[in-house]
């Protein structure tokens, strides 16, 4: 497991260009790139057939990514992935399976600068979506116990609502790095459009719970004014991290 380091208040964010095509997220690079030092590239992208030239004009401007894949497959093959990645110089990605997956990407990152997330429960779940698909439990006690299999397997972090951060780092302490999606930043823009997150918290609380990064996607993407909105987002997280 990679050694934790300081982070730069401003390196905090993640932004999530989840967006149809590479000029859409070209766009928005443009509009940002002030603010942001670490970039998303998902699935939707990675479809669209330009997720590789993004990542290479992102890393030619000195930019982080975060290649959001969630990776499901047999061990080696998901091994097989996360190694392609690693020589693609990714700061982080994303697995989405069982020990054994994850297990194996992190043996395939161990000497790299590529850092295994492994992905706790969707921030787009609630209990009633777990009781759905036949996961008898409770939402956060599923939460803790991916997050101690993602220990175990080696890997660097894992993705969680800001919401149960707070239990994770009482549970693990400082030991995983702790990504939170489903950041709902309080400012003032209606142009967010339809949202699917139901586990949501706001810039403060995220961080006062314990989170290291913030993904956040529509609140600066739908945005009338992305760079105001990814400025904002900054001024929040240095007042946050200030009261600490």
């Amino acid at each position: 497991m990679m050694a934790r380091v300081a982070i730069l208040p401003r390196d905090r964010m993640i932004v999530a260009l989840d967006v149809p095509d590479g000029d859409t997220a070209r766009r928005l690079i443009a509009a940002t790139c002030a603010e942001v030092t670490i970039y998303k590239l998902g699935l939707e992208l990675f479809l669209s057939g330009d997720f590789f030239a993004l990542l290479d004009e992102l890393h030619s401007a000195g930019k982080q990514v975060f290649a959001d894949l969630k990776l499901f497959d047999v061990p080696n093959t998901v091994a097989a992935a996360v190694r392609q990645l690693v020589r693609r110089n990714v700061a982080f990605v994303t697995v989405h399976g069982n020990q054994a997956m994850m297990a194996s990407a992190a043996e395939a990152a161990a000497g790299s600068a590529t850092r295994v997330l492994a992905v706790t429960v969707l921030t787009s779940l609630d209990q009633g979506d777990l009781d759905d698909l036949g996961f008898r439990c409770d939402l956060a006690a599923l939460v803790l116990s991916r997050a101690r299999r993602a220990l175990a397997a080696g890997c660097a972090g894992v993705v969680s609502s800001g919401l149960e951060v707070a239990a994770l780092r009482h549970e693990i302490g400082d030991r995983l790095i702790a990504v939170c999606p489903g950041i709902r930043p309080l400012i003032n823009d209606e142009a967010t459009g339809r949202d699917d997150q139901k586990r949501t918290v706001d810039v403060a609380q995220a961080l006062d719970n314990g989170a290291d990064y913030l993904v956040i996607g529509r609140p600066i993407t739908r945005a009338a004014d992305p760079a105001a909105a990814a400025a904002e987002i900054q001024r929040q997280i240095a007042q946050a991290l200030a009261k600490r």
